[in-house]
């Protein structure tokens, strides 16, 4: 008959079931894992690091407490398609805008799940993302996407239309990976964020030709004649974006002073239509000076609306907003684009997109030596740093004008070569 091992001499368990692991990492710090639930009513292990043993017991503890409330947690076990698809929906959709999230739920779909998506988030390295990235650039995304089968043309019948991603395109899915596994570290669900380990060559800025100061007074020449004297006027003189000016209520001018606040802009969602949405950044609400001739222009339109209520009658929608349909509906920032281009063709002026207005608001000004501070504070740019990079081609071409300038003063006078 066996004799029972006293209990004293028993191995005792420092940790229940259930209560998970811990031990200290090679690299010196300490990590822990147990099981919580995840996405889709499962159950995975976590793993979170701490400097010290209490600490990595804390965030487990906490994941594990978490996780018998009924909250998901996302699990480094798990894929990248998995996660990519809990923080899209659990996390950054409370963070972004509405079609920001559009777009990053689009890159998702599109590039990141089909290239990394089976991949274990937890064994994801800076190589996969190179080769990942590296792909992306390389390969025809009719082929990938499956629309050459879909439509029998490309590659489905041997001639490929070699449809590459732009290099700014492949920067934004980048940057889409990179946020979603900052936001992995942020949660102790992986020690480093790989994504930002691999550099990628910066994407050359897009090219936009603004108006010079002769197509500037044509194209207010022109706008004089339009229903929407005031909007053209007001977006070259002052660089209001599109939705922020299709955004501006009565209730937002101040004509006696001659200002504007800039609180909110217009922009169609996918779940509420036409939306009147807090300006882009918090730099962006601002109050701004307007210039004499949007004061008259705007009072001639308040004029013209005011008769257009009357025609309109029982069908006027009293939106409060400045530039509306004939009708008083809000216009859409969509049609807006759509009815720009035969402006500019009425106007006889080359094609440009409506934003390029802004681009030709702040070219212009600093052709007049206006201080980059206030045309920095004129267009809501968060930080001068914006202001400064997006017109340098600018500053360095009055740098050179200056230049020239000055040597041939020294010609004329005789102190230079």
């Amino acid at each position: 008959m066996t004799t029972p091992r006293p209990a004293s001499s028993r191995r005792t368990r420092s940790r229940a079931n259930g209560d998970g692991t811990v031990y200290q990492r090679k690299d010196g710090r300490w990590e822990a894992a147990g099981y919580v639930l995840a996405p889709g009513n499962t159950r995975k292990r976590v793993r979170v690091y701490g400097t010290t043993r209490k600490e990595a017991l804390a965030k487990l503890t906490e994941k594990i407490a978490a996780s018998d409330l009924g909250l998901p947690v996302a699990a480094a076990d798990s894929t990248v398609s998995a996660y990519l698809t809990y923080w899209l929906n659990g996390v950054a959709v409370h963070q972004i805008r509405e079609n920001t999230h559009t777009r990053y739920a689009t890159c998702v779909r599109l590039h990141l799940i089909p290239g990394l998506g089976a991949k274990k988030l937890a064994r994801l390295t800076a190589r996969d993302v190179r080769t990942f990235l590296d792909g992306l650039r390389a390969t025809c995304q009719c082929c990938a996407q499956g629309r050459d089968t879909a439509r029998r043309q490309c590659c489905a019948i041997g001639q490929c239309c070699d449809k590459r991603l732009s290099p700014l395109t492949v920067t934004y899915v980048h940057s889409v990976l990179k946020a979603a596994l900052e936001h992995a570290v942020r949660d102790d669900d992986l020690p480093r964020n790989v994504a930002r380990n691999v550099k990628t060559t910066a994407p050359r800025p897009r090219r936009f030709r603004p108006l010079t100061a002769a197509e500037a007074r044509q194209f207010l020449q022109a706008a004089r004649a339009d229903r929407l004297h005031a909007l053209y006027e007001l977006a070259l003189r002052t660089g209001l974006r599109k939705g922020e000016l299709l955004g501006l209520r009565w209730e937002d001018l101040d004509l006696d002073g001659g200002t504007a606040s800039v609180r909110r802009s217009l922009q169609r969602t996918p779940s509420g239509g036409l939306t009147a949405l807090p300006t882009k950044t918090l730099a962006s609400e601002r109050r701004i000076a307007l210039p004499t001739e949007c004061v008259h222009s705007l009072k001639s339109h308040r004029q013209r609306q005011e008769a257009e209520h009357k025609v309109a009658g029982v069908r006027w929608k009293d939106s409060g907003l400045i530039f509306v349909t004939p009708t008083g509906g809000p216009i859409d920032p969509a049609n807006m684009t759509r009815r720009f281009g035969p402006f500019l063709d009425r106007a006889g002026l080359r094609r440009i997109r409506f934003h390029d207005l802004r681009h030709s608001t702040a070219t212009l000004l600093l052709e007049q030596g206006v201080d980059l501070v206030v045309i920095k504070e004129l267009l809501g740019h968060a930080h001068i740093g914006v202001t400064a990079g997006v017109y340098a081609h600018v500053r360095i071409r009055l740098q050179r004008q200056a230049i020239d300038t000055l040597k041939s003063s020294q010609q004329r006078d005789g102190c230079g070569a």
